[in-house]
């Protein structure tokens, strides 16, 4: 499924032909190892204790929030899809409300921390949302955020500058924010967030199938071409030459995603 566009999947969910399909593809990553191995270092990062109250930004279908419940943890999650909140909801998350993470309706402090995984690259203002998340998080909490940074992928076709250039188009104009992540630490900083600590994790994706089908890698050349990013003869050249890879057993994707915690700093 592609998500390339104005209208991003993730952005306009509830506007989509079939939103509930949405909801498949988070389903779908979810249960990669790789999603499922930094998700777990994500509540690392968080430190949430039995007890504590943390929200999630950005929530889907509720999956992450509820794995953090289990552990006694009080959660709360936020989506400002209606239909990725009814499904958390659905699977048994009662504290889930539809917001926007750029104004969200809690009075400050009153988390013990929060966490946003894969939501700032979508967001029309990071800024504004950072500014929330450590309102709302009391002295002494922790913000813990996940994104790609599409400024890293390299795909192994033939035509190397094709690929480079079809890549760009997902870096630059496919996604909101697509190559922020490496700049979340510094949003921190000048945040004035403490104990500030950054992790890097890549993913590798060498099936095909799961490039296509989940990430829509196959469809990028020619959504470029649609857009006026690229040439139609380029992109028809891209997917024949995806297809090649594909043959001769040597597709290759990759891409980093960059894990970054800070702490609210306390009072005085």
């Amino acid at each position: 499924m592609d998500d390339h566009g104005g209208a991003h999947g993730f952005t306009s969910v509830d506007t989509q032909p079939r939103p509930e399909e949405w909801v498949g593809v988070l389903d779908r990553l979810g249960a990669e190892p790789f999603y499922v191995g930094y998700k777990r270092r994500l509540r690392e990062l968080l430190g949430a204790s039995a007890g504590g109250l943390f929200l999630e930004v950005g929530a889907g279908a509720g999956d992450a929030a509820l794995a953090l419940r289990s552990d006694g943890v009080r959660v709360v999650a936020v989506d400002s899809s209606l239909t990725m909140v009814g499904r958390a909801r659905e699977r048994g998350l009662g504290c889930a409300v539809v917001a926007d993470g750029q104004r969200l309706p809690f009075a400050a402090g009153r988390f013990d921390g929060v966490w946003a995984d894969r939501v700032v690259q979508h967001v029309a203002e990071p800024g504004l949302m950072l500014d929330e998340l450590v309102r709302v998080v009391r002295p002494g909490g922790r913000i813990v955020l996940a994104d790609p940074d599409y400024d890293t992928q390299v795909l192994d076709i033939e035509d190397q500058d094709l690929a480079r250039r079809v890549l760009r188009f997902r870096a630059d104009a496919g996604l909101r924010n697509g190559t922020l992540a490496h700049r979340h630490a510094g949003l921190f900083a000048d945040r004035g967030l403490d104990d500030v600590a950054v992790e890097a994790r890549t993913l590798v994706v060498r099936d095909p199938a799961a490039a296509d089908h989940v990430m829509g890698l196959r469809s990028w050349a020619h959504t470029a071409a649609e857009r006026g990013f690229l040439a139609s003869v380029d992109a028809d050249r891209f997917v024949a030459q995806f297809d090649d890879a594909v043959r001769a057993g040597r597709f290759t994707y990759a891409v980093t995603f960059f894990l970054t915690a800070g702490t609210v700093p306390g009072v005085g």
